[in-house]
């Protein structure tokens, strides 16, 4: 079968396409024919050799997926032979870009019937962790309010409409040009980073949704209610960002995000509630998943998540 792989670590350059043995489901795994796969930065970690798990070479990018099960495991019930799903390959995040996948039942769910499978593999990664990081780490609740940053990019435009779907009052920073596209999404209040420093003009949140890192996460200590909670997804577990926050009288956790079947549950029942609503930005197909990574690293490409196109 085709597969976009790395035979060492590197670059864009390093992705090759070829052709690899269609892999042999497990008890607890389900073969997915892929209709799609979705790219995101945690796919250029693991191709830099910054992932945070061993990942032995060579390897198959890429974890987004949708498609169409042809095959389950001896220990698997609740999926079958020509069911649509979406979710994630395994727990490495590896194995996407490719014609076909053995999966972990466990890291899927029927796909939403609302949605393409182009849609549908756009949304898994970046969908749960907005959901973790509102609803099992920050635990917000209606009325509460939330600063959210990067919201236009994939997590932060998830995070923004669970939000105002939980009836949070949202504030959100974005680039000038994306304003009008996060005020689409139900946040109340967009501050232009470029023009405005946040905690110049925020103060008393619950809780920061950062997904950006560096030193917007100091600086948004400084805009928390005590007590309050700043979630990262853009900050490793050694950034001793825990000690700061103490300091001030709140709270910091990072994370790495864990898709399961309940999860994406919960998230298709908002999908196909019209509630959510998936931004896809360029789709390339399975031969072109260098060009891909190059968009990754800055290459001019659609706002939204990036999708590979594996099956007509």
């Amino acid at each position: 079968m085709k597969a976009a792989l790395i035979f060492g670590y590197g670059s864009p350059t390093a992705i090759v396409n070829g052709e690899v043995d269609r892999p042999k489901v497990e008890d607890e795994q389900v073969l997915v024919r892929i209709a799609a796969a979705g790219v995101g930065p945690w796919d250029a970690l693991i191709r830099e050799g910054k992932s945070v798990l061993p990942q032995p070479l060579p390897l198959t990018l890429g974890s987004d997926i949708s498609g169409v099960v042809e095959a389950v495991g001896p220990a698997v019930s609740e999926f079958h032979a020509g069911d649509e799903v979406y979710g994630v390959t395994n727990q490495r995040f590896t194995g996407a870009y490719a014609e076909y996948a053995a999966v972990a039942a466990g890291m899927i769910a029927r796909k939403p019937r609302n949605l393409s499978f182009i849609e549908a593999a756009s949304a898994p990664v970046v969908a749960v962790t907005a959901y973790q990081m509102l609803f099992e780490y920050a635990q917000l609740t209606s009325g509460q309010k939330v600063l959210i940053h990067g919201a236009a990019g994939n997590v932060g435009a998830y995070a923004v409409q669970l939000a105002k779907n939980a009836e949070l009052h949202v504030v959100a920073t974005a680039s000038g040009r994306d304003l009008e596209f996060v005020r689409s999404l139900g946040a109340e209040t967009v501050i232009d980073y470029h023009r405005t420093r946040f905690e110049e003009v925020v103060r008393g949140v619950d809780a920061v949704m950062d997904t950006i890192g560096g030193e917007t996460v100091e600086r948004s200590l400084t805009v928390l209610k005590p007590n309050g909670i700043l979630v990262s997804v853009a900050v490793s577990s050694e950034t001793p960002i825990s000690a700061e926050a103490s300091h001030r009288g709140v709270r910091a956790v990072s994370f790495l995000v864990e898709v399961t079947t309940a999860r994406l549950n919960a998230i298709t029942e908002l999908l196909e509630s019209g509630k959510l609503t998936p931004h896809v930005g360029t789709v390339l197909p399975l031969d072109q998943a260098r060009a891909a990574h190059e968009m990754l690293a800055g290459a001019p490409h659609k706002r939204g998540k990036i999708v590979l196109q594996v099956a007509a």
